[in-house]
């Protein structure tokens, strides 16, 4: 019986023929060394053209949202959000073709969710910095993360640290995120008695909001690549068709970087005020990088037999450097996705994956009107999928010793509680030391913790919070 083939439109016959040309394995004879294969060495990693640019398009589909919420966070802050909108897709493009080209990771990077929520309605908002200057203070901790990069002491550093503090850090984001997405979506509002009370769930920012996380998670369940992106994009449907929001177009000329772009004041930046604020930075950077790296290898079956990421230090410089980078284009921190890992469950083992994800970026250029399409209830959906994903570090706490998961509590919460990523780990660190001490477990206290809670505790003696 004849096998009858399938048709394929002109928009999947045109990427059919891309992959096909791409492919060493379809077009040269076995083992020639096509640029492709002696760029990225996909013979030796058993992959094709074709496969790590499927997985490339898997990623960016998992993480595009980020051209969307960022512009908008940033812009609460004053930031032109065209501007933000290029510096965005640009960092992203870049640091993902670095990782790509110099380290041969299929690992793409973007600016990373929480960090910007902290510069917004922490440091400017909350603490009435300008964002230029906290930009400033962006920029001075990705070139202290790109000299621990460099110097032979990154991992010590990360290693110093508790796993309670590290994993709660990372909840206490989560919880951050949260609460700025309930409070954009108007799920909860001011409340002269109780500090915050329940909006009014029967608008349609909050119905459309939750309706789009419902639906990102039921996506996510079914293993659907883009599940929040699709869920940003439905939800803004919706809001078009009942009058919610209004279209906006879809490709535009790229707007002007010029707003953003050099705009960092890092004189102003080295003040005293400022040291939480930095360190913060640098923490939630060093540890989000450290654990991305190693979460996105062991899913590709990437790490060594020792259980060490092989050409470590070259994806640590890229990340570190992507930070300084984006703070000079006018973004927040740049960051290792942990949406990666979606890419590299679709067959990803190289760079060329991530070369995928920078030049998608790039293309995304052209979208800013799309972008400014989607409201900010369709953002908030994603942002509690996002807080979500992070709130999920809490299991990584040892919920047996009190000296453990007392601080990584008290860390978490108070980062939402006083809007501030670096009073939460000023009182984790304060309250972890604390404790160790007075029940007799000194030993335990590595000396880098027991530094940074003098520190803290001197810095709210003669600096204030």
């Amino acid at each position: 019986m004849p096998t009858r083939r399938r048709r394929t439109t002109g928009g999947g016959r045109f990427v059919l023929i891309v992959c096909r040309l791409a492919d060493p394995a379809r077009n040269r004879p076995p083992g020639h060394a096509t640029m492709l294969n002696r760029l990225f060495r996909l013979d030796q990693h058993r992959t094709t053209a074709r496969r790590e640019i499927v997985a490339g398009v898997t990623t960016y589909m998992t993480m595009a949202y980020v051209a969307v919420v960022n512009p908008q966070i940033l812009g609460e802050a004053g930031m032109d959000r065209g501007a933000v909108f290029v510096a965005t897709c640009l960092s992203a493009a870049i640091a993902s073709a670095a990782m790509g080209l110099y380290a041969n990771y299929p690992i793409a990077l973007a600016p990373g969710m929480g960090i910007n929520a902290f510069f917004t309605y922490g440091v400017v908002l909350g603490m009435g910095h300008s964002w230029e200057v906290a930009l400033g203070a962006l920029f001075i901790s990705g070139v202290c993360f790109l000299i621990i990069s460099v110097l032979p002491i990154r991992a010590w550093i990360v290693n110093a640290f508790p796993r309670s503090l590290k994993m709660a850090t990372a909840a206490g984001i989560g919880y951050f995120l949260a609460l700025v997405a309930m409070e954009n979506a108007g799920l909860v509002v001011a409340d002269d008695a109780t500090l915050v009370g329940l909006g009014d769930v029967t608008s349609w920012s909050v119905v459309l909001a939750i309706s789009g996380l419902v639906l990102i998670a039921a996506l996510d369940a079914l293993k659907k690549a883009g599940a929040v992106l699709i869920g940003m994009l439905a939800v803004t449907l919706v809001g078009i068709l009942i009058g919610e929001t209004s279209w906006q177009g879809a490709v535009a000329t790229v707007p002007s970087l010029a707003p953003t772009f050099g705009q960092l004041d890092v004189v102003a930046a080295f003040d005293a005020a400022f040291f939480g604020i930095v360190l913060a930075f640098l923490f939630t950077d060093v540890f989000d990088t450290s654990g991305t790296l190693i979460a996105v290898a062991r899913e590709g079956g990437m790490l060594d037999r020792a259980g060490n990421l092989p050409r470590l230090r070259r994806a640590v410089i890229v990340d570190s450097g992507a930070s300084v980078a984006g703070a000079v284009l006018g973004t927040s921190s740049v960051t290792s996705y942990i949406e990666s890992a979606a890419g590299v469950k679709a067959g990803g083992r190289t760079g060329l994956t991530a070369v995928t994800v920078s030049a998608l970026f790039l293309l995304t250029l052209f979208l800013s009107p799309l972008a400014a399409t989607i409201p900010s209830f369709a953002a908030a959906a994603a942002l509690l999928f996002v807080a979500s994903v992070m709130i999920r570090n809490m299991t990584g706490i040892d919920w047996s010793d009190a000296t453990e998961y007392v601080p990584a509590v008290v860390l978490a919460i108070t980062i939402p509680f006083s809007f501030s990523i670096a009073h939460g780990i000023a009182a984790g660190f304060i309250t972890y030391t604390a404790i160790k001490l007075l029940s007799g477990r000194f030993s335990e206290i590595r000396p880098a913790v027991a530094v940074l809670a003098v520190l803290f505790v001197a810095k709210v003696v003669l600096l204030g919070t």
